[in-house]
């Protein structure tokens, strides 16, 4: 039986995200990604399409890299202005019945305590379709925005990370019982005191005596997603990750990192296929080859080159400003992001990159590959990548919006659908359980949040 592909729409409470330059288009509405309407008829396009999810994504800096400054970046909109995508959800799961939202929500900067409540107040309101994308950061701008002189080096980004789960787990997991909210009017007792546990923890990073604040929400712990695939983002993810984010502009890229991830899952008692692997991907379609073609010409006159050398100058650490468009990219290793210097050096050892086609190809969707044509032949690519990846869905960029997510789902998913591999209706139940199926609303017993479960 072929396996069912997942869907999400990958986006960001911003104008520029992974297609800078692509605002200017006549027919582009992400300029009015401040106003509530867009977010709603967005919400709705997806659900339409049967969208797994709406992963969005988030910084909490500037990209300041390219140049020095962020002027680039505010010329461009690349990524900036941006509003907090949180706000979001509570207004399109009211439009909305099945879809899913993922968040990203940086740990780095905020005590666990009380963002432990606002993912427990977001998944009692989306009745249970809460994910979170854990990230400890990868921008100076936003540690110089919280009052540090800079970030902390990358792998004790994940140490730190490893300590902030364990709290949140037992904050999420372990303070409630399932049975200690009563609403017993006639005795007039709403919560049984003895069935509410404080939560005790002291170290150098990270100090909680406390309850925590909301009673059990139907996942407790939300959907946990991951994007980091440096080695010691792998570790972290087969530990803790149900969803992995993966971006890379070829097969050959993502292949060996999904394969490196599955394999370290039975370390922490894991199988591989308790993770899903999604990875991104532009799709520009027409109704015929011809016409997917001139859409895509139409957009590749829209973008802009600055923009995407800003965004790769944050996502790297490298300023791309500096460099002539024919030089050849070099690999270096410092405390930003690993995988997006890995992807334009050496985890292709075939492809040799130059600038110019940096700029060219994160000027349309970021990292990821760009497939261009009907349903039938996108669809054809999808079957092929899933084949030699072994991913099990894919984040979607937007291109014009919200045209391409519309052409996704009046075009590509029917076609999808006909070949057996996207789902006829939503899976009732939580977003764990659209995920992972019937009696999977909370996490598994093998995962290591069961460990900070009360049990006496």
């Amino acid at each position: 039986m072929a396996r069912e592909i997942r869907l999400n729409a990958f986006v960001m409470n911003c104008v520029a995200h992974q297609s800078p330059g692509l605002w200017t288009h006549p027919r582009d509405r992400s300029s009015d990604y401040n106003r509530l309407p867009y977010w709603l008829d967005l919400a709705r396009i997806l659900e339409r399409g049967r969208f797994d999810g709406m992963f969005l994504a988030d910084v909490l800096g500037t990209y300041d890299v390219f140049g020095g400054s962020p002027d680039a970046a505010l010329r461009n909109a690349a990524q900036v202005p941006v509003n907090d995508p949180m706000m979001l959800i509570s207004a399109m799961a009211a439009v909305t019945q099945n879809l899913g939202f993922g968040v990203t929500c940086t740990l780095s900067y905020e005590p666990p305590f009380p963002f432990a409540r606002r993912m427990s107040t977001l998944d009692h309101l989306t009745e249970g379709r809460i994910g979170w994308n854990i990230v400890t950061g990868y921008l100076n701008s936003a540690a110089k925005g919280m009052g540090k002189s800079g970030q902390t080096a990358h792998d004790a980004r994940y140490d730190v990370a490893d300590e902030y789960m364990e709290v949140v787990y037992k904050l999420w997991e372990g303070s409630w019982d399932d049975d200690a909210v009563l609403r017993d009017r006639a005795r007039g007792i709403f919560t049984d005191p003895a069935k509410v546990h404080r939560v005790h923890h002291d170290s150098d990073d990270y100090k909680v005596d406390g309850i925590h604040l909301s009673e059990p929400s139907p996942q407790r712990t939300p959907v946990l997603y991951q994007a980091g695939t440096s080695p010691r983002g792998r570790e972290f993810a087969a530990r803790h990750a149900e969803c992995v984010f993966m971006s890379g502009p070829s097969a050959k890229v993502i292949g060996p990192r999904v394969a490196a991830i599955r394999a370290l899952a039975p370390k922490y008692g894991r199988k591989p296929s308790d993770i899903l692997m999604f990875s991104m991907m532009t799709v520009i379609l027409g109704k015929t080859q011809q016409e997917a073609e001139a859409k895509h010409a139409e957009y590749r006159r829209h973008v802009s080159h600055e923009g995407a050398l800003t965004l790769m100058s944050g996502w790297t650490g490298v300023d791309f400003s500096g460099l002539a468009l024919d030089q050849k990219v070099e690999h270096v290793q410092n405390e930003a992001g690993r995988s997006a210097m890995d992807n334009v050096t050496r985890a292709d050892p075939d492809r040799v990159w130059t600038v110019r086609e940096v700029a060219e190809h994160v000027g349309i969707g970021g990292a990821g590959p760009v497939v261009v044509g009907t349903p039938q032949s996108v669809a054809d690519a999808i079957e092929q990548w899933v084949a030699q990846t072994d991913v099990d869905g894919l984040n979607l960029c937007y291109t014009v919006t919200p045209e391409c997510f519309e052409d996704v789902s009046d075009l590509l998913v029917p076609e999808l659908t006909a070949r057996g591999l996207y789902k006829k209706t939503y899976q009732p139940g939580t977003l764990r359980e659209k995920l992972f199926g019937a009696g999977h609303a909370r996490l598994d017993a093998t995962h290591i949040a069961d460990t900070f479960r009360h049990k006496g």
